[in-house]
């Protein structure tokens, strides 16, 4: 152990923390519990200041803390680092679980480098974030609402057969009904009240993120991934306000394992067991790609769409997405006709599309620090 940093691990909840901290001149271990505020915080880096001397390391698990926590103890000196949760080690016949012994655990673990740090963003990126997650979140609001109407409208009889939902001429089916009950139409005015709320919300998000994504933070990076099939403004600034540093990942492998892409393994001496992928790490980003990667299995054409996105765009980020697309379109079939579901196909795609991003995502990295 370095005696010149005292270690601290902190068990986080909402109202306090558990504390605990060794004395690296005694080898003593202290827990005491300290109140979720900015004053009590300061006291508590106070209090183990006047113990030791030297730099205080600092962690707790991420979760309903969020990164503010991170932020308040550097600003008082300390080196923090949130841990994921998921990576810290369990005892199997450990049945007895309290904040103290966790905090302990935690301090053990620290101690000995065997802890997973989270990358922590900025309140800037942390910010950006949150308009996205908040838009998928309003987007399961709006799905929730009309299925609830549609519900409502087959449990009693009301069934629309000519088309899609949710088309306008599926809203002027809706404006036509005739319905007799007093009470039953007051629900269903609600439901489409409620319906129409969702739009909106999802609308105005859809258009906070459109100016986020040409901003000049995202601008550049944004525009090099719309060059790719089935990549628009929302999946681009989604992958980018999820992940952030992209330079972190060494290799395209190190950014598909964080994602979960990657097969799981039970192997043993000679025998060798792949299973499905680890599903670990980011699954907002693991889901949206996927979406992405059903788009391979159509031919290698450029859309008009696609046309109007790659306009303007560098050579070599148009020439990339180029590659890629029929890279993966032969990669998709080639599994397909081999006797695998198309499910695995795709996913088979989108560790390969991972790839892809990393390289596009590094290159304009590249080119805004030449140009910086």
């Amino acid at each position: 152990m370095n005696t010149s940093i005292t270690y601290v691990a902190m068990d986080v909840h909402k109202k306090q923390h558990e504390v605990a901290w060794v004395n690296p001149k005694t080898g003593e271990v202290q827990v005491f519990t300290v109140a979720n505020t900015k004053a009590e915080l300061a006291k508590m880096v106070k209090r183990i200041r006047k113990e030791v001397s030297g730099q205080i390391h600092v962690c707790y698990e991420a979760g309903v803390c969020g990164f503010v926590l991170q932020r308040q103890l550097q600003g008082l000196g300390c080196v923090c680092k949130v841990i994921a949760p998921s990576l810290v080690l369990h005892k199997r016949g450990d049945r007895v679980k309290t904040d103290r012994r966790d905090a302990k655990k935690l301090l053990s673990q620290f101690m000995a480098g065997q802890l997973t740090e989270v990358h922590a963003p900025d309140a800037a990126q942390e910010a950006d974030r949150e308009l996205t997650r908040c838009r998928y979140g309003a987007q399961q609001d709006l799905l929730r609402a009309r299925q609830q109407l549609n519900s409502l409208l087959i449990r009693h009889g009301y069934i629309y057969g000519d088309g899609d939902l949710w088309t306008d001429k599926h809203e002027q089916w809706l404006d036509s009904l005739q319905i007799d009950q007093s009470t039953l139409l007051t629900v269903f005015e609600e439901y489409r009240s409620q319906v129409g709320h969702c739009l909106k919300r999802v609308e105005s998000l859809d258009k906070q993120l459109g100016q986020l994504a040409g901003s000049e933070r995202y601008r550049s990076a944004v525009s090099a991934l719309r060059c790719f099939r089935g990549i628009e403004t929302l999946t681009a600034i989604t992958v980018l306000t999820e992940i952030f540093e992209f330079g972190r990942f060494e290799s395209p492998r190190a950014l598909m394992a964080y994602l979960g892409v990657v097969p799981s393994e039970q192997s043993s001496g000679q025998t060798r067991r792949t299973g499905g992928i680890t599903k670990t790490g980011n699954w907002r980003v693991r889901r949206i790609l996927t979406e992405v990667g059903w788009h391979y299995r159509y031919g290698n054409r450029v859309s008009y769409a696609l046309k109007k996105r790659r306009k303007d765009q560098p050579a070599w980020a148009v020439d990339l997405a180029e590659r890629a697309s029929a890279r993966l379109y032969k990669r998709y079939w080639h599994l397909v006709q081999a006797g695998k579901a198309s499910p695995t196909a795709v996913m088979a795609v989108v560790r390969e599309l991972v790839g892809f991003i990393w390289a596009m995502l590094r290159q304009v990295q590249e080119n805004e620090g030449k140009a910086a």
